[in-house]
């Protein structure tokens, strides 16, 4: 596949918090010693599996992804659409686990700039920044995940449902489905299932979600969340 013209290829990068901040000179050297790969896929192509090694960063720079991920006793899952620019899963390179936890699948033609893992870690070798911003970018995930314990408990179901969809999101934004049955749900937010029907009933009334057999959709996470 041929090499996107440095203009755009730059531009691509500087999207990306992980490149943020470096200099034309330190991006001159980084195109020119990296080994990058172009990947164009058509909709509705896999291109990351859950439980499979993480061995290489995919960078979305064009497009929009689904990612769908499962309870631990496959009870319920979420999919939820994450849009250009977005890095997949670049926590899953490292630690003790170093496994997708979702599975990634194109929702419309995308294209990828990828990175090997030796590569990245090549880069984080070669350069200041590049460390610096995965440091931060890591240690902000660590510092919400800590803070959630911390947060307010829920004052009602309804608020208790907010804070479920939330927790279960990777993209603070746009179109979660869940895949859940009723009981699963209300077991889940330790109510009724009577009451979490109605409390759900009450939310699609408002346009904030829509109810199928086995099946909630909320067409904007960030809507929710703001009413």
């Amino acid at each position: 596949m041929p090499i996107p013209t440095s203009l755009t290829f730059y531009d691509s990068l500087l999207r990306f918090r992980l490149f943020q901040g470096m200099s034309r000179t330190e991006m001159m050297q980084l195109a020119g010693n990296t080994k990058f790969g172009f990947l164009k896929e058509k909709a509705g192509k896999t291109v990351a599996t859950a439980d499979r090694e993480c061995q290489q960063l995919l960078l979305l720079t064009d497009g929009s992804l689904t990612a769908t991920r499962r309870s631990d006793d496959g009870g319920y899952s979420v999919t939820e659409t994450v849009l250009a620019p977005w890095p997949v899963q670049p926590e899953a390179l490292f630690g003790a686990h170093p496994r997708y936890t979702a599975t990634w699948r194109t929702r419309q033609d995308c294209s990828f700039i990828t990175l090997q893992k030796d590569e990245v870690l090549r880069l984080l070798d070669d350069f200041l920044i590049i460390r610096l911003n995965l440091l931060n970018l890591l240690s902000t995930m660590a510092q919400r995940t800590q803070q959630r314990s911390w947060r307010r408990e829920p004052q009602s179901l309804r608020e208790r449902f907010v804070r479920f969809v939330m927790d279960h999101a990777m993209y603070p934004a746009g179109q979660k489905e869940f895949r859940i049955l009723m009981r699963r749900i209300a077991a889940e937010l330790g109510d009724s299932r009577l009451d979490t029907s109605r409390m759900l009933n009450s939310l699609q009334d408002e346009g904030l979600l829509t109810l199928h057999r086995g099946r909630i959709v909320i067409p904007s996470l960030e809507v929710l969340v703001n009413s």
